[in-house]
């Protein structure tokens, strides 16, 4: 493919197509599907480090993004231009210049398959200011074409790994007082029962890691690298945390890019807005998406310095799968093979219905104004028209439906025990009602607590209800659910899997069982599952709404040795076939409340009969 070709595929941007430029295209062929090559490609960041460019800096000003950079000894400033791309196909980068040595550079980055791998088309078009900038600009091109010359063979022959090589740079040699901190911080934390195999992976993560892998640790995507158990390793970097190894970070993500907006160390800095410059909107906090915990490796052990080297926004905003700006009056036909699933179409601000990619749907579909939520079938390897009819340019993104597998939401660490004990100091501003999404509640209650308490007399049923709430607490744990509070001898407690709530609640009856001799106590336990907000009370992290409530109401309808649990709770992943499993006979209610718009059907178990 020649520059013509390329270009006509990405016509270079007006008004500046007529102008004399410099260009360099460069061809590679190397082994590795497209697929497999372009996370790494459209990681700009990352490669233009190992490739050797100069760091740059980026601020968002008045719905710009402007980027700075120093290449020889001159300063450059320019507009960064949102950046069009096919997810696995190509990408094209357009940068504005203010100053520097251009007034313009438009890049392109095109991946074909081949019978033998990849096909890679690299092309650099700038048009210089001045001879000076004219002569700077031949001056660096071979440089650059020798760095991808080492570079991409290397990191095709990488894609194994998770990570190539190619890509990473040697640590840093530690200070001799970090290092004895990690060792002595090592040792503490098995000797404290945490999983050995969890520590020993993040001590030498910490020791040996890239320094971008360690700006934002995300805890789920570490667990699957390393094979081990999410919870424990959660645990382990809770710990850690305490110990000083690691900072926690609350980030706000904005719903429309899905880019971090505000990074706080902790809960109690959690703002109740924020803004997204780039996308010009303000969101709150109070949905389950807006808000993900990360981890940073602390300033003692490492410190990281927050270098970029490119926007890279196909590798920042992995989630679209298609952006691309059309110029007004145009018609673009894409194809861009998305894997089956729903994605959801955008026309600038406009849109927001869906796509469903599976076989069997339109080999075609074009741009339409439907109204949002609205789901158009289209086939895998379906054409994409994109249509503005629009004065002005108008920005296209299809975008993967589903957030992140990867991110750990607050809603997770705030139902999850050891984050409440751990940081138990930590709090939500008295503003912020934050989202916390899908959450099943516990709540518990003693049988005949009036009685017992006339029988025992306050300071012996103090003990006792001492005592209950130390078993209580210990399976609530071990289900990896969180105690949220205690209301007089009552118990509320979070999960966030409903399955866990319920083996919760069946181990609670086990513990205390109608044979038991050496208490008292029994209990009803009552279950719901649907969305909340966790908001400040006193000075603890408690939960709210209307879920909640009802959890509470149902506990009218159960007695010693009962579950009352809501349908929803009955009808989440797995509930069901565990119930049968347990021989679980179970009777149909229904509660009503004027409080509520309709009756709650609810399927209530006994656990145990009294003999």
């Amino acid at each position: 493919m020649t520059v013509a070709e390329l270009l006509a595929l990405h016509p270079y941007p007006e008004p500046w197509a007529a102008e004399k430029r410099i260009e360099r295209l460069w061809v590679f062929d190397v082994p590795g599907q497209p697929e497999t090559l372009w996370p790494h490609i459209a990681d700009t960041s990352r490669m233009n480090r190992v490739l050797g460019t100069a760091e740059m800096t980026f601020e968002e000003r008045d719905g710009r993004r402007w980027g700075t950079a120093r290449n020889g000894g001159v300063r450059h400033q320019w507009v960064e231009v949102p950046w069009n791309w096919v997810a696995n196909q190509w990408l094209t980068c357009l940068r504005i210049y203010e100053r520097g040595f251009m007034r313009v550079m438009f890049a392109i980055h095109r991946l074909e398959p081949t019978p033998t791998g990849t096909r890679v088309y690299l092309y650099f078009g700038a048009v210089p200011r001045g001879a000076f900038g004219a002569a700077a600009l031949r001056l660096g091109f071979p440089t650059l074409e020798r760095a991808y010359r080492r570079v991409l063979p290397a990191l095709a022959q990488q894609l194994d790994r998770a990570r190539p090589e190619i890509l990473r740079l040697p640590p840093p040699a530690l200070a001799e007082p970090a290092e004895q901190r990690l060792r002595v911080q090592r040792e503490s934390l098995v000797a404290a029962g945490l999983p050995a195999a969890c520590v020993e992976a993040l001590i030498d993560w910490l020791r040996t890691a890239d320094d971008p892998d360690l700006h934002r640790i995300q805890i789920r995507e570490r667990a699957r690298a390393w094979n081990v158990p999410e919870t424990d390793l959660l645990r382990v970097a809770l710990h850690a945390t305490r110990a000083g190894l690691l900072t926690l970070s609350w980030d706000t993500v904005c719903p429309h890019c899905r880019g971090v907006r505000d990074e706080k160390p902790s809960l109690s800095e959690l703002p109740a807005q924020s803004r997204c410059d780039a996308c010009r909107v303000e969101f709150t906090t109070d949905t389950p998406e807006s808000v993900e915990v990360t981890f940073r490796v602390h300033s003692s052990i490492r410190d990281i310095p927050d270098q970029v080297y490119c926007s890279a926004e196909p590798a920042k905003k992995d989630h679209i799968r298609v952006q691309h700006t059309v110029p007004p009056g145009a018609r673009v036909a894409l194809r861009p093979e998305l894997a089956p699933g729903r994605y959801r179409v955008w026309r600038d601000r406009d849109g927001g219905w869906y796509l469903d990619v599976a076989d069997g749907g339109a080999d075609t579909v074009a741009w339409a104004p439907h109204p949002a939520g609205t789901a158009v079938a289209a086939a895998q390897r379906a054409t994409l028209e994109l249509v503005n009819d629009a004065a002005e340019p108008a920005a296209f993104r299809i975008e993967r439906a589903t957030w992140s597998d990867d991110a750990l939401r607050a809603g997770q660490l705030l139902s999850f025990q050891e984050f409440r004990d751990l940081f138990s100091e930590d709090y939500i501003s008295a503003d912020v009602r934050l989202g916390v999404g899908e959450q099943t509640l516990l709540f518990t209650d003693v049988v005949g607590s009036t009685a017992f308490y006339a029988a025992r007399g306050d300071p012996a049923a103090f003990v006792e209800i001492k005592k209950h709430f130390d078993e209580l607490f210990a399976i609530v744990a071990a289900n990896r659910g969180a105690v949220v509070k205690t209301i007089g001898d009552a118990v509320m407690a979070a999960f966030v899997s409903p399955l866990d709530a319920v083996r919760a609640a069946r181990q609670i009856h086990d513990a205390f069982h109608p044979g038991r001799t050496d208490t008292p106590i029994r209990l009803r336990i009552s279950l719901n599952t649907g969305p909340c907000i966790a908001v400040r009370l006193n000075a603890n992290a408690d939960f709210f709404g209307g879920t909640v409530n009802v959890a509470a109401k149902l506990q009218a309808l159960a007695e010693g040795h009962q579950i009352a649990m809501s349908e929803a709770t009955y009808r989440s992943p797995s509930v069901a076939e565990y119930l049968a499993e347990q021989g679980a006979e179970l009777e149909i209610l229904s509660y009503t409340s004027r409080a509520l718009p309709a009756p709650v059907t609810v399927r209530r178990w006994t656990v145990y009969r009294e003999a």
